[in-house]
Parts: structure tokens; sequence; C-alpha cells
């Protein structure tokens, strides 16, 4: 199974870029599926989380408000992200897991996307 990401670039400050993640091999409407991000110099956080057991998202207190993760019915799960900041600037990853996931603990998710850089720069 994989995952692959898309929708990355460069942006300024106060843009919008919408990332997109899909699978092979799994589908992601029975699981629960995540974006990270890792800024150089700095560990991987979770920021936006999909559940599959109620469908709620859940947002890192940096991003709420401004980001949006969401799933259709090809198969993709998008990161909506407005008012970006170069905070934001990072490498961004789709990961996958149970269905029952509703946090960002990363031994809990199995499948990895090779990640997608976004840069907020004036």
């Amino acid at each position: 199974s994989q995952l692959v990401e898309s929708g990355g670039g460069l942006v300024q400050p106060g843009g919008f870029l919408k990332l997109a993640c899909t699978a092979s091999g799994l589908f992601l409407d029975y699981y629960g599926t995540a974006w990270f991000r890792q800024a150089p110099g700095k560990e991987r956080e979770g920021v936006a989380l999909i559940s599959k057991a109620d469908g709620s998202p859940f947002y890192a207190d940096s991003v709420k408000g401004r980001f949006t993760i969401s799933r259709d019915s090809s198969n993709f799960v998008h990161l909506w992200m407005t008012d970006l900041k170069p905070d934001d600037t990072a490498t961004y990853y789709c990961a996958v897991g149970p269905s029952w996931l509703n946090d960002f603990s990363e031994k809990a998710y199995d499948y990895w996307g090779q990640g997608i850089q976004v840069s907020v720069s004036s």
C-alpha cells in the first residue's frame, strides 16, 4: 500500500494551498487519516486528523481555524490551508492508521507518504 501527497508549493503569507493524499491498496474511508508536518530543525507534529469512528476532524491549536481536513468519495483526503504563515513552512506528510485513531501518536499510524514541501514566504 502506498500513500501519495500532492499540491505543495511556494505561497505568500496570507495565501492558500490545498494538499491532497490518495492511497493505492487502501480505501481511506475505512481508516483514520492525518496530516503531519516537520519543519527544519523541529520534530514532526500532527496538524489535522479525520477519524473513521465518528468522522470528526481534530486540529492542532496552531492551525485551528485556518486548516480544514476532509475526505471525498474518490479516495482522497484533503488539507485546505488558508491564511498561511511563514511558520507553516514544512514538509507535510499524510499518514493512515486504524479507524479508531483520535490523536497524533505517530506509532499508531501504519502507512506514511513520502512528504511534500510547503513553503510560505514573501
